[in-house]
């Protein structure tokens, strides 16, 4: 069984999720995410009402993960960094990335429509900006190449905290 996340019945997002949009919910509580987007393809400004209500849940939950992490060095996974200015509190930025063509791909691969995908890169800082801001950039072209780049910025980032301390 996968593990639950906050789109899983009962989870606090969920739970925001079926109150401001009660046709995207499924009769177990879940949320389905085909549904919850054909909203935002009607209407863009079902976006901007998620986004106000869940970021406060992600912000508190990020907020109790750091508190509780005793590892060196801790990944946050943050779609939007930049645009919700959460950048500020990370100490290296890390941006992953695959030419637009590979991004559209690996979308309508895992069922979004073109249309769905439009929505979504509209509201995102373009690529070239993200990977111009990183302190790290991580294309996913091929897995192996992938991992030895992170086994890089993991050693990079260690040798810094080292030099820095």
């Amino acid at each position: 069984m996968p593990p639950c996340t906050p789109l899983c019945p009962g989870q606090p997002a969920a739970r925001v999720v079926a109150a401001l949009f009660p046709g995207a919910i499924e009769a177990d509580g879940s949320v389905s995410r085909p549904r919850l987007r054909a909203l935002i393809a009607a209407d863009p400004a079902v976006m901007d009402r998620l986004n106000a209500a869940v970021h406060p849940l992600v912000a508190a939950e990020r907020a109790a993960f750091l508190a509780a992490a005793e590892a060196d060095i801790v990944l946050l996974d943050i779609p939007l960094l930049f645009e919700t200015g959460a950048a500020g509190s990370c100490d290296a930025v890390i941006v992953v990335s695959v030419p637009p063509d590979v991004q559209r791909a690996r979308a309508l691969a895992r069922g979004m429509t073109e249309a769905e995908l439009q929505i979504i890169l509209a509201r995102q800082m373009p690529d070239a900006e993200k990977r111009a801001r990183a302190d790290h950039v991580i294309e996913t072209l091929a897995l192996d190449t992938a991992r030895a780049r992170v086994r890089e910025v993991i050693a990079d980032i260690r040798r810094r905290r080292a030099r820095d301390a």
